[in-house]
Formats: C-alpha cells, sequence, structure tokens
C-alpha cells in the first residue's frame, strides 16, 4: 500500500527496465489496462500498476465528492514519489487517460510518454450525467446485479453486448468498497481534467491515441478518439480491426503497443 493524497492505495510494481504506469477505467482496477497480460516485464519495462482511490483494494477517499481529476493526479503524483519515479510513460484508459493527460498538463516534466486508451472526456459536451448517477444508485441499491440492472447498453452492437456485461460483473466483484465505486460515477463525470482540447497542443511528449470502434464501446466514441489524436502534435491514431475485437480488450496487443512507444524515450 501507498500512502496518496488522503487515501491509500493498492499498487504493484514488477519487472525492471523503463517504467511504465498503468492507469485504469472508473469501476475498473489495476488488472483491466493490459488485462493481466505480462508481456511488458517480460520486454524489459517496470510495470506500476495501481487501484484508484474508492476501487478495487484502495482505500475510499477521505470524503464522497473527493474523485475529482485533481484528486486522482495527485495520488497518481504519490505513487511516483513514493516508488522513486522521475518520470515515466503513463498509459490510461478512460478515466486513466484523462489522469495522464491532467499530470501531462500539470506537470510534463514526470511524462516521458502517453498512451491514451478509449478517451471518454469531452470538453465541448456536458455528459450523460443522469446515466452515470442512475449507475450510481444502481450499484448502491442492488449492488453488481443492481449496476448491470441499470446500464442497459442498446448501443452496444449485440456482437459484444454479452462480453461486454460479463466483464462488468467479473471487474465490479474485485472491489473491496462498492459504495466508493459509487461516489466515484457521480464525481468523476462531472469533473474536468482540462478545460478544452485546445490545451492538448502543449503536450510534447511521444503520444499514441488507441480508439475503439462505437459498434463495441459507443461511451468512447471513435471520433473523440480521433479528436484527441488532431489535438495532441506529432501524435499517433491507432484504430481497431475490422471484424475483431477493440485492441483495448487484448492485453497482449495492447502491451506491444505501449512497448514500441516507452522504447522511444527508453
Amino acid at each position: 500500500m501507498i500512502e496518496g493524497a488522503g487515501t491509500r492505495l493498492a499498487v504493484s510494481d514488477s519487472g525492471e527496465g523503463t517504467p511504465i504506469v498503468l492507469l485504469h477505467g472508473l469501476t475498473a482496477t489495476r488488472r483491466y489496462v493490459v488485462m493481466g497480460s505480462r508481456s511488458l516485464e517480460r520486454t524489459g519495462h517496470r510495470v506500476i500498476a495501481y487501484d484508484a482511490r474508492g476501487h478495487g483494494a484502495s482505500s475510499p477517499a477521505p470524503n464522497r465528492s473527493a474523485y475529482a481529476y485533481e484528486d486522482l493526479g495527485r495520488d497518481l503524483e504519490a505513487v511516483l514519489d513514493a516508488l522513486g519515479v522521475e518520470r515515466a510513460a503513463l498509459a490510461g484508459a478512460s478515466m486513466g487517460a484523462h489522469t495522464a493527460l491532467w499530470l501531462a498538463l500539470r506537470d510534463p516534466t514526470r511524462v516521458g510518454a502517453l498512451v491514451v486508451i478509449t478517451p471518454g472526456y469531452d470538453p465541448a459536451e456536458p455528459g450523460r450525467l443522469g446515466r452515470w448517477d442512475a449507475l450510481a444508485d444502481g450499484l448502491e441499491q442492488g449492488g453488481i446485479e443492481g449496476f448491470v440492472a441499470a446500464y442497459d447498453a442498446p448501443d452496444v452492437d449485440e456482437r459484444w453486448r454479452d462480453t461486454v456485461v460479463e466483464v462488468i460483473r467479473q471487474r465490479l466483484s474485485l472491489h473491496e468498497h462498492l459504495p466508493a465505486v459509487a461516489d466515484a460515477l457521480r464525481v468523476v463525470p462531472r469533473s474536468r481534467p482540462f478545460g478544452a482540447l485546445e490545451e492538448l497542443g502543449g503536450i510534447d511528449v511521444p503520444t499514441v491515441v488507441v480508439a475503439s470502434d462505437d459498434e463495441a464501446d459507443p461511451g468512447h466514441p471513435r471520433a473523440l478518439g480521433e479528436a484527441y489524436a488532431r489535438a495532441i502534435p506529432g501524435s499517433r491514431l491507432i484504430g481497431d480491426e475490422p471484424g475483431r475485437s477493440p485492441i483495448a480488450w487484448q492485453g497482449s496487443q495492447l502491451s506491444r503497443v505501449i512497448a514500441e512507444l516507452a522504447a522511444e524515450v527508453g
């Protein structure tokens, strides 16, 4: 455990070489970035991953409102400080991607490269806050099955719907503090890691944006990933192969993307 900004964070630190920090998305845990793949460690990287506050085995925030990107970013800084890492490649999915971008904009000296996986924050849109609140209510009132009942994913292509629901059940089962996850569901979507996409033009590190097709992951629109890639100077966009599951769901393939980018700053 590492002391974050008012919370205790469950951290794993394995391998040797270029440090890579993996940051998961809202309602996930540290396993759900490269899906348990160990290929980064086997190819000469130090892999650091942690459960965000209120998620997995990490403790809840000190108060129910302390799940904003400022709080999440301070936790990331605390992890880097505690492990003696001055500069790392950051690979984050959704909430984790936005946390990584928060740090890259606030303190670029600490970020050597970025892998921005399925971003979902759109500064121009308020987001579907009612949906997030319904998911939080479902989780509080009915636990995992209450969340699943509130999830109702008519926009997800039928090919992927059963897989998505199964993964939701699996990852929610790994949380020690479900009420804290419900709190995060209310706060994170209302928080702003940055003000406008144009601000991403200030990022000056090697960057890859991984965007999933909307049929599998409509909550993270491919068009938004493309907009992030256009906004970040010199970034590279990676999309899905037709007929295959999203790259963001394939731990080994995603690990290769991360390793190739980390080699640029190795």
